[in-house]
């Protein structure tokens, strides 16, 4: 009978737990400097935000929170029931005698303000026991259960990659978690290790444990921290035992309602956990030069002058640039020796290293403003850079050559030294909404679809050369569609819009454009144009067994004439394009209702019409998930930017997606990928001014400063000609003025007005020309795409040897970011660069990225 009442009294404990909502399980008495934890359970998944509670005077937070959630089932009067639940934890610890309290937390669920329990706990001198009364969970087996963990079930590896090693040498030293229970929580902090000076590496904060098996057990294991140590002395130098604090949850033992199938809740401890100590032996470096800088490791050298010609009283930068790998932290600042007559001001240092497991790798550039005050040739004598090349075992002594500065007479006036600096600008916004591929590959120019229109275009201006009116009257019923009074309407109305839009009338072009369409319906389907609708439109069509295709082509004119009417950009473009697509959306209907009766060949026509559907509707799911990821930009989540961009890509290139990717790299600081991203984007859109701008500040952003090879202005102009559109649009304008010849000669030979003659006889050869003319440049990107491929250093820094051999000769040094030309790349790890200012080489392979 007992047994009953208690289980009847526990249920209805839990019941009303159940209707607070909120949940706190703390003990009720602490030993002073002991450390105890405090869980605060909130039945439901829609936690918006959590505000811990004051603390009095007396108690410390040490840890916290931890959140969890869970989903328990429950039996009430015979009926299932599901329930979900989110968990805070945290870890505080007594620092005096007396009771300390930590006030009502405060819980925001779906705009609703919840508020815990408050909690008090004595806090003693001596040891405590456990206590069930009240609204506190009791821990009376916390010690049993801590007690049961041996040193199998939980335990920590120490390794280095090193043991004995030279005084500077990096040593990576790495702790790693064995374990076969429920790990909830794990705190240790390196201590302040004597003769080590002491980096730790950034590791992900959601730890994913995986699998590994010691003998004849298995173990979920995770690497959960690394550091990065100098040895600042020579010896042998210790790391002491580091102990970790760690939290286990294992499932209660009891669970009276386990045969309701209801979870019996778990049991938290405390359990230290020392990871052992570990011997590092130092020896110390040979004698040491005098001019030796203290760095340990692997080193380039390089130094460089922002200009090489100056006036007197103008400021020039000598940028000297030590990269490689080791304690680039630590080293001394390179000695920059400067003539007389010439000013000098403090050294300005940048830090772009990063610590990997070979320690400090990047670069360290210092810049040194300097002001020649002197006209004449100013010589600048080798930056020298002394260190101890761990490879080699020996001390390396690094020196760049000599540097002339020629400076001209000075106008009288200075500039101040910040304007050599970068300028402090930001990239442009992500381009938003629909991404068009645009694949090399996949590009207009030479696809099945432009041979067929471009033999279409001939075919027909050949077919007139030797049918006259009969194949001229055969090809404008079948190309122009002027069989009927609504298409000759329709023709009429669209030529008025062509004249709006040659007087930059947009507004009006859109009307005309617009009403002929509605208009052409309304002929063809005898019904009144205020009765019709895109739906009725599209079931009008089809039950004069009009193909689906054709009707949504032709709504698809409609919505893209309304679109193109508020779109910005190029208002002529937009323009033309609603032109060309009403026209043919106009020609494909009237071909279908005459080829109702004939039963022509249909399939043939209808490719570039299918191809153009799947295109579209492909584009707007690739512009939905695109939209997505501008979001995660937006918000600041970059890196999943990153990862949502080249997942896009993965589907099919387009300016837009590298524009963004290059947005993205930006953020992150990661130069040469940013660079990288936006070539690639200039690549597939030469004109854009946009990526344009973005290119050229994130080049600002490189170290080496490479001047181009001078070239004639006729040189100049020429490529900006040929690059001042795509390829594709090159191709279009080409086409256009093919049809714009062939028109010329129709009415050429068969219109009687003689001034509709004498201009058809001046336009004729003129755009057959720009036909010519623009079909070339096409020709001529595709030919620069396909001939030079450039490439970005992506490393730190890489040396340029003079031969395909690692012990040939350096020629210079290049940093992460600068563009080159790959001229040879036919052997696996060395790569031919020529740069832009006409110096060549041989690189490793995986220094260069081509874009």
């Amino acid at each position: 009978m007992k047994r009953y009442i208690f289980l009847l009294f526990s249920l209805m404990s839990v019941c009303f737990l159940q209707a607070q909502r909120v949940r706190v399980a703390a003990p009720k008495q602490v030993t002073v400097g002991e450390e105890f934890q405090v869980e605060y359970v909130v039945y439901t998944q829609d936690v918006r935000r959590f505000q811990l509670g004051r603390l009095s005077s007396g108690v410390e937070k040490v840890f916290g929170p931890a959140t969890s959630s869970q989903s328990n089932y429950q039996f009430i009067d015979g009926h299932a029931s599901s329930s979900s639940s989110v968990s805070f934890t945290y870890v505080f610890v007594a620092t005096k005698k007396g009771s300390v309290s930590i006030g009502p937390a405060h819980i925001f669920v779906n705009g609703q303000e919840l508020a815990s329990t408050p909690v008090k706990i004595m806090a003693t001198t001596g040891s405590h026991g456990s206590m069930s009364n009240g609204y506190y969970d009791t821990r009376s087996d916390s010690r049993s259960a801590a007690s049961k963990v041996t040193a199998k079930d939980l335990f920590i590896k120490v390794s280095a990659n090193k043991t004995t090693v030279y005084e500077q040498e990096p040593v990576l030293l790495t702790y790693k978690v064995y374990t076969t229970k429920n790990l909830r929580q794990l705190i240790g902090k390196m201590p302040d290790l004597a003769g080590f000076h002491v980096q730790e590496i950034d590791l992900p904060q959601q730890k994913t444990f995986h699998k590994e098996r010691i003998g004849k057990r298995v173990y979920n294991c995770v690497t959960w921290s690394q550091y990065v140590m100098y040895p600042q002395m020579t010896g042998t130098l210790k790391v002491p035992p580091l102990t970790f604090h760690g939290v286990i949850q294992v499932p209660n033992s009891f669970n009276p309602f386990e045969a309701f199938g209801i979870d019996g809740g778990s049991t938290s401890f405390k359990k230290d956990v020392v990871a052992p100590e570990l011997a590092i032996k130092v020896l110390p470096l040979p004698n040491r030069p005098a001019n030796f800088s203290g760095g340990v490791g692997h080193f380039n050298l390089s130094a460089q002058l922002n200009k090489k010609e100056v006036k007197a009283g103008n400021p020039i930068t000598i940028r000297v640039v030590v990269s490689g790998a080791g304690n680039l932290k630590l080293i001394k600042q390179p000695i920059i020796q400067i003539p007389k007559g010439v000013e000098s001001y403090d050294v300005k240092v940048t830090d772009k290293t990063q610590l990997t497991t070979k320690g400090a790798e990047g670069n360290m550039i210092y810049d040194q403003v300097v002001i020649p005050h002197q006209e004449g040739l100013v010589a600048i004598p080798p930056v020298k850079f002394c260190y101890y090349d761990l490879s080699q075992k020996k001390y390396i002594t690094l020196q760049t050559e000599p540097m002339d500065l020629v400076v001209s007479r000075g106008d009288g006036s200075s500039k101040d030294i910040l304007s050599v600096d970068l300028p402090n600008e930001d990239i442009l916004p992500l381009k938003k909404g629909d991404s068009t591929l645009d694949n090399i590959g996949n590009l207009f120019f030479g696809s099945t679809v432009y041979y067929i229109i471009l033999i279409l275009l001939l075919s027909i201006g050949g077919g007139l050369s030797f049918c006259y009116r009969k194949r001229f009257a055969y090809r404008v019923d079948m190309v122009f569609k002027r069989g009927k009074n609504a298409n000759r309407i329709a023709s009429s109305r669209l030529r008025a819009a062509e004249l709006l839009m040659l007087k930059n009338k947009n507004l009006d072009f859109y009307d005309e454009v617009l009403q002929t369409l509605w208009g052409y319906a309304s002929d063809k389907l005898n019904l009144p144009v205020e009765h019709l609708s895109r739906e009725n439109l599209s079931e009008q069509f089809s039950k004069i067994d009009i193909a689906k295709e054709v009707i949504d082509n032709y709504i698809s004119a409609i919505d893209e004439c309304e679109f193109e009417r508020y779109a910005p950009g190029d208002e002529k473009g937009n323009m033309k394009r609603t032109l060309t697509v009403a026209m043919k959306a106009i020609a494909d209907m009237e071909e279908a209702i005459k080829k109702l009766k004939s039963s022509k060949k249909k399939a043939f026509l209808f490719l570039p019409l299918l191809f153009c559907l799947s295109f579209f509707f492909s584009a707007q799911l690739s512009a939905q998930t695109k939209s997505d990821v501008d979001n995660l930009y937006q918000k600041g989540n970059y890196v999943q930017a990153v990862k949502g961009y080249e997942k896009l890509l993965k589907q099919g290139e387009s300016a837009a997606l590298y524009y963004n990717l290059g947005n993205c790299y930006y953020r992150l600081d990661n130069i040469p990928h940013a660079v990288l991203s936006y070539e690639r984007a200039q690549r597939l859109a030469p004109s854009d001014e946009d990526i344009r701008f973005n290119l050229q500040l994130a080049q600002s952003k490189t170290i080496d400063n490479l001047t181009p090879e001078s070239e004639m202005i006729f040189v100049t102009w020429y490529k900006a000609l040929v690059n001042l559109f795509s390829i594709d649009s090159w191709a279009y304008l080409s086409l256009v003025c093919l049809f714009i010849s062939i028109v010329a000669l129709v009415v050429y030979l068969f219109v009687d007005i003689e001034i509709l003659r004498k201009l058809s006889k001046i336009v004729l050869p003129l755009f057959f020309f720009f036909f010519l003319i623009n079909t070339f440049f096409a020709i001529q990107q595709v030919y620069l795409l396909d001939s030079e491929t450039h490439g970005i250093i992506m490393s730190p820094s890489t040396v340029v040897r003079k031969m395909p051999d690692q012990k040939s000769a350096d020629s210079f040094i290049l940093h992460e970011g600068s563009k080159v030309r790959i001229i040879d790349n036919s052997m696996s790890q060395w790569t031919e660069i020529k740069l832009s200012d006409g110096r060549q080489g041989w690189i490793k392979a995986d220094n260069v990225e081509a874009i």
